[in-house]
């Protein structure tokens, strides 16, 4: 993985036609912000079409999209995939319907920032480039859980692309070269998470194209705000990894033992607690600082039941393509 400057001459000139693929599920309410940042990208509106696929929504998401589309100075396709509820199924349905030499994937719960597509492509003007990230950094949060998950840089994409297995970008940012989607496969219509590594792994793996970081490429993500909300994500990475384990040989992670977290319980009540009370009295810490043990332990448990408990179902190994 890397990241090499772009001359930036040579980027002025560079403007393929982008596809950005987004899938949607009851995404009625984060349309209105979703639709700005679109609009308020600075990429040629004549080089970008945003492909918006609808997956099976219950709320008014579709209806907002068509209309959305006939109103639009941006070009906006909406798309349907009903048969499949899966994000990655809704990705390929976008995939298909796409023109662009680059595709380019994002969340609507996700908001690009305007330079967003301008610093995203031009690693793609070196042909030895198939994939390139861009950073995930947090929206403004109020809540206690929301203000630990950014002080953790939960989101970022330092985490994945320091993976040891091999670095992956999240679809929450990140761009691929249709060639290589022709070449490695679609995504795994099937699969409920992990796919993002998964797509990364397969092109690197067959020597198709290297990753690049583009990490002035920004778009902000909202964090978890309640303790269930926490609990489904931190579930849904151990899912992940044990999917992962399945398809690549990915090592699992390693469960905490009972006597681990009692150790690490007492160690926060009679150590930590007694250090970050002196130093908020000095205004050197908050109540983050406070409960970040617990909360780090609550998330570790969390993942470890999400990897115990599942396993990658049979029709999930599946691999569309072009």
């Amino acid at each position: 993985m890397n990241h090499q400057p772009v001359d930036a001459t040579t980027a002025t000139s560079f403007l393929p036609m982008v596809s950005v693929v987004i899938p949607i599920y009851n995404g009625e309410a984060d349309l209105p912000d979703l639709l700005n940042c679109l609009l308020s990208q600075t990429y040629p509106k004549d080089r970008v079409e945003y492909l918006l696929v609808d997956n099976n929504s219950s709320d008014r998401t579709l209806a907002i999209l068509k209309i959305s589309a006939e109103n639009c100075p941006i070009t906006i396709y909406p798309l349907s995939e009903n048969q499949i509820q899966s994000s990655y199924a809704a990705r390929n349905t976008g995939i298909r319907a796409a023109r662009g030499e680059i595709i380019v994937f994002t969340d609507a719960d996700c908001r690009p920032q305007p330079q967003w597509l301008d610093a995203l492509i031009p690693p793609f003007v070196n042909k030895e480039v198939g994939i390139v990230a861009g950073e995930i950094l947090a929206l403004p949060g109020t809540t206690l859980l929301e203000q630990h998950a950014d002080r953790q840089e939960t989101l970022s994409q330092k985490h994945t692309l320091g993976h040891s297995f091999r670095p992956y970008g999240q679809t929450a940012n990140l761009a691929i070269r249709r060639i290589a989607l022709e070449k490695a496969g679609l995504f795994r219509p099937y699969l409920t998470t992990g796919g993002d590594a998964d797509i990364c792994w397969r092109i690197l793996g067959e020597n198709i194209g290297r990753l690049e970081f583009a990490p002035n490429a920004i778009v902000q993500h909202r964090h978890r705000a309640t303790l269930q909300e926490l609990q489904s994500q931190w579930r849904r990475y151990g899912r992940s990894n044990r999917y992962l384990h399945e398809l690549h040989g990915v090592d699992l992670m390693r469960e905490m033992t009972p006597k681990e977290y009692g150790y690490r319980l007492v160690r926060w009540l009679l150590k930590e607690i007694p250090r970050d009370i002196k130093k908020a009295i000095g205004g050197q810490a908050t109540l983050v600082d406070l409960l970040n043990t617990p909360i780090g332990l609550f998330t570790a448990r969390a993942r470890a039941a999400g990897q115990r408990d599942t396993k990658l179902p049979e029709n999930a190994k599946i691999i569309d393509f072009l």
